[in-house]
C-alpha cells in the first residue's frame, strides 16, 4: 500500500488537470416511494411516489468523478434535441460542468433510465434511449469538436467512455486515438461489447469481468482464476497494444496487467447495495493517475476503494474524494 503522505501527494496532483470525456451521456432518474398497497387492477405492487432526483449517468458520471477528484471535466457528447437534452445540460451547470461541447442532435433521442426504488430495492426500470450510431452529419460535425479539443484544449489524458448508445463510432474511435497520439496524449477506454476490439492503439483498457469473457468467449474454457485474467490480458494486449489492461471483477477486485508483470488487488468486505456507476469511479482515477504517469498499481489501490465506497449508495453517485482519502490513510495505519 502507498504511503499516507503520499496518498495526499496524489491527490493534490490531481488538481486542475485537464481531462476530456468523449462518449456516451446520460440520465439517471430514481423515483423513490413507499409500497403499502396492491393494485386492483392487477396483482403488482403501488408505489406512492416521495420524490424524484436526476442524476448525471455514463460519460458525464466520469466528468463528475473527475471534478469531485479536483480535475477540470471537459465533456464531449451527443444528447437529443428534447427535454431531457436540455435536463441534462442544466444538470451539468449546476454541477459546475461546462455544456458547452454537449451536441443537441434532432434525429436523436436522449438516453434516460427510469429506475423506481423502495426501501433502496430497485423494483422496475424502465429506459428511453436510441442507440444506433449518430449520422454522418453529426458525427463529421463531433468529430470536428473533439479534434479542435484535443489540440486547443490539450488535455493530459483522455477518456473514451463507450455505453453502445452510438456516440463512439468506428470513425470516431479511430480518429480520437490517431490524434491523440500525434498530440502526444494518452488514452483511457472504457469499453462495452461492441466495440470491443476497435480501440487498437490506446493506452489503458478497462472493461469488466463480464465483457471480457463474453468478447474473448472465455466463459467456459476451464481456465482457472486468474490464469483466465492472464490469458485474457495477453489476448487484449495482442489486439490492441494497449499499456495496460485493468479488469474490474466486482466483488473480487481489480485485475492489473502489464506486458511483464500482473496482479489481482483483492476487493473489501463491503455492504453492497448498488453497484451502478462503479466503473466510472474507477476508470476517472485511473486516468488522473495515467495522466500523470503515476504507479498503476497504487493508483488501482485507491480505484478499489473508491468503487467499493460508492457500491454502498444507492444508484450512480459520484465518489467523495474526503471518505476516500481518510480509508486509503486507515488502511494505511491497519497495516
Amino acid at each position: 500500500m502507498i504511503g499516507s503522505s503520499t496518498i495526499h501527494d496524489i491527490f493534490n496532483s490531481f488538481e486542475q488537470i485537464k481531462v476530456l470525456i468523449i462518449g456516451d451521456a446520460m440520465i439517471d432518474r430514481y423515483i423513490f416511494g413507499d409500497i403499502n398497497r396492491i393494485s386492483p387492477e392487477a396483482p403488482i405492487p403501488i408505489v406512492d411516489v416521495l420524490h424524484q432526483e436526476d442524476r448525471l449517468g455514463g460519460a458525464a458520471n466520469v466528468a463528475l468523478n473527475v471534478k469531485r477528484l479536483g480535475g477540470i471535466p471537459i465533456l464531449a457528447t451527443v444528447m437529443g434535441d428534447d427535454d431531457t437534452g436540455y435536463k441534462f445540460k442544466q444538470i451539468l451547470q449546476q454541477e459546475g460542468i461546462s455544456a458547452d461541447q454537449v451536441i443537441l442532435d434532432q434525429e436523436r433521442k436522449s438516453t434516460l433510465k427510469n429506475r423506481v426504488i423502495s426501501r433502496n430495492q430497485q423494483l422496475l426500470r424502465f429506459d428511453s434511449e436510441q442507440s444506433n450510431y449518430i449520422d454522418d452529419k453529426t458525427e463529421i460535425l463531433f468529430l470536428d469538436n473533439v479534434i479542435d479539443l484535443i489540440y486547443n484544449e490539450s488535455p493530459a489524458v483522455v477518456i473514451l467512455q463507450d455505453y453502445n448508445k452510438g456516440v463512439l463510432s468506428p470513425k470516431v474511435i479511430a480518429n480520437v486515438i490517431h490524434n491523440c497520439h500525434q498530440a502526444n496524449i494518452p488514452i483511457a477506454v472504457d469499453p462495452k461489447k461492441e466495440n470491443f476490439f476497435a480501440y487498437k492503439g490506446c493506452t489503458l483498457f478497462k472493461p469488466n469481468l463480464r465483457e471480457t469473457l463474453q468478447s474473448l468467449q472465455l466463459t467456459n474454457t476451464g481456465y482457472e482464476f486468474p490464469e483466465i485474467l492472464i490469458k485474457a490480458d495477453q489476448y487484449i494486449r495482442s489486439q490492441l497494444d494497449n499499456t495496460y489492461t485493468i479488469i474490474t471483477l466486482s466483488e473480487k477486485g481489480i485485475f492489473v496487467g502489464l506486458q511483464d508483470d500482473h496482479d489481482k488487488i483483492p476487493a473489501l468486505t463491503r455492504n453492497i447495495v448498488d453497484v451502478s456507476g462503479a466503473g466510472d469511479t474507477v476508470i476517472s482515477l485511473l486516468a488522473l493517475g495515467l495522466a500523470l504517469d503515476l504507479d498503476i498499481f497504487a493508483i488501482c489501490e485507491l480505484a478499489n476503494i473508491a468503487a467499493g465506497q460508492v457500491c454502498e449508495e444507492v444508484g450512480v453517485v459520484p465518489l467523495n474524494k474526503e471518505l476516500l482519502i481518510e480509508e486509503a490513510v486507515m488502511m494505511l495505519a491497519g497495516e
